[in-house]
């Protein structure tokens, strides 16, 4: 068994690129499907404004309001809770998916 590394060696230690994507998947994962159930039910700024001035009526909906994740929901799944985790997750994937895509286009600009 090894001693202890001394502060000074910890504190200049770096988090490879790796662990640090593994950690910030992980929170992005954290957020979108467990903290959100903590959000409000209540409606947006917009939309209270709207309600409370009249115009509420007047929108049309957008061209993906039937979809399957619309309305921070997922078509087919009972439970309010697990229906907006599922969102957010899949979300998730689908930002991560588009950023990954950005990200080897720049790098293969580069090259």
């Amino acid at each position: 068994m090894s001693a202890p590394a001394p502060a000074e060696e910890r504190r200049g230690r770096r988090l490879s690129g790796r662990t640090a994507w593994v950690l910030g998947l992980l929170v992005c994962v954290l957020v979108a499907g467990g903290i959100s159930w903590f959000a409000s039910g209540h409606p947006d700024g917009l939309e209270f404004v709207a309600g409370q001035t009249g115009f509420a009526d007047a929108g049309r909906d957008s061209a993906t309001a039937g979809g399957p994740l619309s309305d921070y929901r997922t078509e087919g799944v009972d439970n309010s809770w697990l229906s907006g985790a599922v969102a957010g997750v899949v979300g998730c994937a689908v930002v991560l998916l588009l950023m990954t895509a950005v990200a080897l286009v720049v790098r293969r600009r580069r090259r």
